[in-house]
């Protein structure tokens, strides 16, 4: 297992973590062995929105005795009444449910305590009006939660949230389907069949700032819906070509800022299918060959920072050029940490030979010489 820093936590958590589909209104031999597949394959972190309480004593009696390496991701403002789930914004309920979670789970504290489900502007308002915020913020100041994450499916709220300075952790859905279409309050328009009747092209400009913003800021991502609820890996798929599970993980940990994609696995084949990733070659990875057939989706002139340009005859990560370049023109200039990021690249733009090496490999006809000239005159040689 590989881990990645979660933005500026201090945390290192697996790229692999367990969404809790696969735990809800199961048997206790059924959550039992998941959780001894993960841990026993180095799986450190855990999404829990469901307030469902037989999964949440599920993850305290399978977390509690490796409780100081294991991180749990659980959200606020997800509540259990009357037996079924409850969206709240009620600041009474939202108190109530976060001391039934740490009774439910048997721990006093939370690692990023997810505010639950902003997709508007409307919520997001009354999130920050209505004490919630207040009410998180001072959880984190007592330590019964480490960090302060938000979810979210709409990227332009969700920008709107990171740059408020108040957001350690985004909960968001990545996956290359859902990175075409543009930020709206319905999420149902996701994964809608009109959403892709017409040719798409490249990735929406809100979710790519989105995605370089949280990695200039230190926000680190991550992911859910990685598969699109399984869609995407179907010939069913809204890309009109299926996709296998190692592609859809590896686009998503490719995206600036993600650290770790939460799997929804129903299944002990599925999570370790999943699991199966860390042990796939580059050949299985590869995303880019099944991207450039897609029948309805574009990503011409895009870089993907899929690699499919290396190697460069004198060294130089194309893809790490690229991503620094990207993360400097959406700040209008060279914050510090690019530049040290880039610096500390073992080889620069201002190597490039110009040979065009690159350029004839890539699937998508980036025009590479020209970024790298353009690194150059950002960062310098």
């Amino acid at each position: 297992m590989q881990y990645r820093p979660l933005g500026k936590t201090g945390l290192l958590v697996s790229e692999i973590g367990l969404g809790c589909e696969g735990f809800v209104d199961k048997p206790d031999e059924h959550s039992d062995r998941l959780f001894q597949i993960a841990i026993e394959q180095g799986v450190n972190y855990i999404d829990m929105y469901s307030p469902e309480p037989t999964f949440r004593r599920s993850v305290g009696r399978n977390v509690n005795p490796i409780r100081d390496r294991f991180y749990l991701q659980s959200h606020l403002c997800s509540v259990w009444q009357d037996g079924q789930y409850k969206a709240t914004r009620d600041l009474q309920e939202v108190k109530d449910g976060f001391e039934d979670m740490l009774r439910t789970i048997g721990t006093d504290y939370i690692d990023v305590g997810m505010i639950h489900y902003i997709d508007s502007p409307a919520v997001w308002d009354e999130i920050m009006h209505n004490g919630v915020m207040d009410y998180v913020q001072e959880l984190k100041k007592q330590g019964r939660i480490r960090f302060t994450g938000v979810s979210s499916h709409n990227p332009k709220i969700a920008q709107v949230m990171v740059e408020s300075g108040l957001i350690d952790v985004l909960m968001f859905s990545v996956n290359p389907c859902y990175d075409l279409q543009p930020g709206d309050e319905d999420i149902e328009k996701l994964w809608a069949d009109e959403s892709y009747e017409h040719h798409l092209t490249n990735m929406d400009p809100d979710r790519q700032r989105l995605y370089e913003t949280c990695q200039q800021m230190g926000v680190g991502i991550t992911v859910m819906k990685a598969f699109g609820g399984g869609d995407l890996l179907t010939d069913e798929s809204p890309a009109g070509v299926a996709l296998t599970v190692d592609q859809c993980i590896h686009y998503c940990l490719t995206r600036p800022a993600v650290a770790s994609v939460m799997s929804g696995a129903r299944t002990e084949e599925e999570l370790l299918r999943s699991l199966a990733y860390e042990r796939a070659t580059d050949e299985e990875r590869d995303y880019a060959a099944a991207f450039a057939t897609f029948p309805r989706i574009s990503w011409q002139g895009h870089c993907m920072y899929c690699g499919h340009c290396a190697p460069c005859p004198v060294g130089i990560s194309v893809a790490d050029v690229t991503k620094f370049l990207h993360l400097a023109k959406a700040k209008g200039g060279l914050p510090e940490t690019v530049a040290q990021h880039y610096g500390a690249l073992e080889h620069h733009a201002g190597e490039c030979l110009e040979c065009g090496a690159c350029e004839g490999r890539c699937p998508f006809g980036v025009q590479v010489i020209e970024n790298m000239r353009e690194a150059v005159r950002v960062f310098g040689e």
